[in-house]
């Protein structure tokens, strides 16, 4: 091996390690996430009314009108989750538009994870809806029908 070649996979090897770093960050702090998920759920003004409605809310279509309907009976137990949880585009001002992309990360598994909780359930159907619901451009929601897809999750 060249003298060249040695100090060019030394440079590899550095960009190699940052990169290694770097997305060691990003588990660290979504594993951060993950402990924290939905804390404010366990207490009230969550608890009571969650405790009242979900078993309601798991037999209906999700984003249907007698689903929307339902939701009214939890606004205040929504106003204070939302308020408290940053992975919600409720959360912020301008919506997925002033979220970052550990947010976004924690939303798409929060959305699987809802899914899962209704008889109906369907992570790209929950994709499709929430594009409309949040204005969420074309791009992003390939992004989460793609992920959805590579980590065989439509079941």
């Amino acid at each position: 091996m060249t003298l060249e070649e040695q100090a060019t996979n030394f440079t590899t090897m550095r960009h190699i390690e940052r990169v290694r770093n770097l997305i060691n960050n990003v588990i660290r702090k979504l594993m951060d996430r993950q402990e924290k998920h939905d804390q404010s759920k366990l207490e009230d003004p969550e608890v009571s009314l969650f405790t009242e409605h979900t078993k309601t809310l798991s037999g209906l279509t999700y984003g249907s009108a007698e689903y929307k309907t339902a939701l009214e009976q939890l606004a205040p137990a929504l106003k204070h989750h939302y308020a408290n949880n940053r992975h919600h585009p409720e959360h912020h001002k301008n919506g997925v538009d002033d979220m970052n992309l550990l947010d976004l990360i924690e939303m798409f598994c929060d959305w699987k994870a809802a899914s899962e909780r209704h008889t109906d359930g369907n992570i790209l159907k929950s994709i499709e809806h929430n594009a409309d619901r949040f204005s969420m451009s074309p791009q992003l929601v390939k992004v989460f029908e793609n992920t959805a897809k590579g980590m065989d999750l439509l079941n």
